[in-house]
Order: structure tokens, then C-alpha cells, then sequence
């Protein structure tokens, strides 16, 4: 039985799901890294790490290569910088989205405040 279309997108993210996945990620959009230096720029336990890198494998979006004792890790494919980038682009709309809603209420505060404070003034 194949699996629908919005099932597969919907497992697809379901991976992506993860905090070091997506920092793991973000790193190697700019070309291969061993994973010494995916370990200094995350931070977390090798045995957490290798865990995260076992997913993205298995799932296609990275690709691992071994030169002795090094293993260097690549995205498979540049769409996934891509769609890395869109998320970036949706992320900063609906943040300035807020920011502008933010300023708004901040102003009616504000005014309210005043008046507010206008009307106690009238008062004895």
C-alpha cells in the first residue's frame, strides 16, 4: 500500500522535528563538515549526535564519507539548504508580523494609560 503524499510531508517534517537536526543542518549548508567540528559547534554528547546523524541518514538528506579516522558529513542535496532558507524567510514574516502587532498594543498601553491618568486628574 503506498503511502498518501501529505502522509510522507507530514513524516518528512515529523524528522526534521528536532532541535540538533535542524542546527546540524544549518551547519553543513555551507559544504561538508567532520563531525569533530559539528560536535565544538553543537555542544551536545557524540553518543546524542551520532544519534541525530543516524536519522538525517537514514532519511536520505545527508550523506556521510570516511577518510581514516575522520567521517565528514554533507546535505545529499541542495533543497534542503533551500528549504532551510525558506523556513528563515517565513520565520522573519511572521516575527515582524508580531513586532508590528507588538508596537500596536504597546501604543494603545500607552494611551490608555493617559487617559487613564487624565481622568483621575479630573477627579477630586
Amino acid at each position: 500500500m503506498q503511502v498518501p503524499l501529505y502522509q510522507a510531508k507530514a513524516d518528512f517534517f515529523r524528522m526534521l522535528g528536532h532541535p540538533v537536526r535542524i542546527r546540524v543542518l544549518e551547519l553543513l549548508q555551507h559544504g561538508p563538515v567532520p563531525v569533530r567540528e559539528l560536535l565544538a559547534d553543537i555542544e551536545i554528547e557524540p553518543s546524542s549526535l551520532s544519534q541525530q546523524l543516524a536519522v538525517l541518514r537514514r532519511s536520505g538528506i545527508v550523506v556521510s564519507v570516511r577518510e581514516g579516522s575522520t567521517v565528514t558529513y554533507a546535505l545529499a542535496g541542495g533543497d534542503v539548504a533551500e528549504l532551510l532558507r525558506a523556513a528563515r524567510r517565513i520565520l522573519t514574516e511572521l516575527l515582524d508580523g508580531q513586532n508590528v502587532l507588538l508596537a500596536e498594543l504597546r501604543q494603545a498601553d500607552a494611551s490608555t494609560g493617559a487617559v487613564a491618568a487624565s481622568n483621575r486628574a479630573q477627579w477630586p
